[in-house]
């Protein structure tokens, strides 16, 4: 148990809040006994928001939000009740709705409980650390910087966003978990205008860290240099070209096709449920030699990075994928019961209000041993895409579409003209086996990432080294 976090967690809830200890825990375990697993979740998250476009500030916000949720687990079967009202009467409601899951022939499971004394974050609250009129200077400050760096630009859009998140869980077993969770960002895009030609850039950077590591000038300039590169660069970009092709992403948060196209398929669920392209090939080779993928929940101060999942669960450094065979997925506890596998910290949820599912916390490859420019020159005829856009995938088949939102030309083992509107497309599991180079520079992403699933968005890692593909399908306008 993390004490510091458990003391802070419980004074809020049950001496700030009022909610009674002894009251909530017996209801809960008289509620949830003789069930296959379930716990209380009590959340309390506050959060702001403070945006500026075009030298204005265009929005401002502070929200508190608090509440819990009360899930029974049996077999495969779940119950769940949740409530904004954070009191025993509300608690005892809830109650009786997870109590129609009881079946009287149940009984907790058994499953592996790691421990973990690992504190991954501050635990300060970091909206108290910058007072707001200083949040909104920073953002004018930014604005005035870019456009003073060029005279193209024709629009500053920037917004800080923070978070400050408390939990605290009882399980059905009795186990007791809490956990204080700071999270920020910084967000710049640029507009830069030339011949009557318009093209954007952005870059975003953020974790569970306070905004002190945000707000410094070198900090928050080179942020607003890389969106204003991006932005040029696009300037002089020409169509891209269409066909079969060897690709090389660019370390980073490329790895954002690896978490959308491979991560979601060695979800639990999805494997359990035999939805997932890699279902039922534990042990089998999935990928080129080389190609690693890890899950690894514990990365201090990263986005994606948790002390304890919303289950109570400490996370982990999970091995999915190693030299190409597959050797795990990752888990949250109803479905680690099922299958019988090892709990490996990954069940999330948004909020109080919603049940937790396997998802992922930060995705990346590991290296290999080649570098950057060896990548490159071995490349005759292809295209480089050091960045990303939006993108689809197909759980199931695991076909995806990508969109570059900075890509290249590579043509005689030389990065040449930019290129625009490529779009990647291809099929997550045969993707793997088309890696052919693995760079030696791992990088993961500044902090951005969200996860989407099941209507649920939480914060995600994504990350990578420098990789060349051979023949992906690149969609554009040009032939090849």
């Amino acid at each position: 148990m993390l004490s510091l976090q458990r003391d802070r967690a419980s004074t809020l809830f049950f001496n700030d809040l009022g909610l009674d200890y002894q009251q909530a825990r017996s209801t809960t375990l008289d509620a949830l006994h003789g069930l296959d697993d379930g716990e209380l979740f009590l959340e309390y998250v506050q959060s702001e928001a403070v945006s500026l476009d075009d030298g204005r500030i265009k929005s401002c916000s502070f929200d508190t939000t608090s509440g819990f949720g009360l899930r029974g687990v049996m077999e495969d079967s779940v119950a769940f009740a949740h409530s904004s009202r954070l009191d025993i009467d509300s608690l005892r409601e809830a109650a009786n709705t997870v109590k129609a899951l009881h079946r009287g022939t149940g009984g907790i499971a058994a499953l592996e409980k790691p421990h973990s004394d690992a504190v991954l974050y501050r635990l300060d609250n970091p909206l108290q650390r910058q007072e707001l009129p200083e949040k909104i200077a920073l953002l004018q400050a930014i604005d005035a910087y870019v456009r003073k760096k060029d005279p193209r630009v024709v629009q500053v859009s920037a917004s800080l966003s923070g978070e400050h998140q408390l939990v605290f869980l009882i399980g059905a077993d009795g186990r007791e978990a809490a956990d204080v969770r700071p999270l920020v960002r910084l967000n710049i895009s640029v507009v830069v205008e030339q011949h009557g030609r318009r093209e954007s850039g952005s870059d975003g950077r953020g974790g569970r860290f306070n905004y002190d590591l945000l707000v410094k000038p070198r900090e928050w300039q080179a942020q607003a240099d890389e969106a204003l590169r991006q932005a040029l660069v696009n300037l002089d970009a020409v169509p891209a070209p269409a066909g079969e092709m060897t690709v090389v992403l660019g370390a980073g948060w490329p790895g954002v096709l690896l978490h959308e196209a491979i991560g979601h398929g060695l979800e639990g669920d999805f494997n359990r449920k035999g939805t997932s392209a890699f279902a039922g090939l534990i042990g089998q080779r999935v990928a080129a030699p080389g190609v690693t993928v890890v899950d690894d929940g514990t990365l201090p101060e990263r986005r994606g990075s948790l002390s304890i999942d919303d289950e109570g669960t400490p996370t982990s450094k999970t091995v999915l994928i190693e030299d190409g065979i597959l050797c795990g997925f990752i888990q949250d506890r109803l479905n680690a019961r099922l299958m019988g596998a090892a709990l490996t910290g990954n069940g999330r949820r948004e909020s109080y209000s919603a049940l937790p599912l396997p998802r992922m916390t930060n995705t990346y490859m590991l290296n290999g041993d080649k570098t950057h420019d060896e990548i490159i020159s071995s490349v005759q005829n292809g295209i480089y895409a050091p960045n990303f856009g939006g993108g689809q995938v197909d759980i199931t088949s695991g076909k995806f579409v990508f969109s570059a939102s900075e890509a290249y030309k590579i043509e005689n083992g030389r990065v040449t003209v930019p290129i625009k509107g490529a779009t990647l497309i291809g099929n997550g599991p045969d993707s793997l086996t088309r890696v052919s180079m693995i760079g030696n520079n791992l990088r993961l992403d500044g902090g951005v990432g969200t996860c989407g699933k099941d209507g649920q968005s939480v914060p995600v890692g994504v990350g990578q080294p420098t990789l060349r593909i051979d023949g992906l399908t690149v969609g554009g306008t040009e032939a090849a």
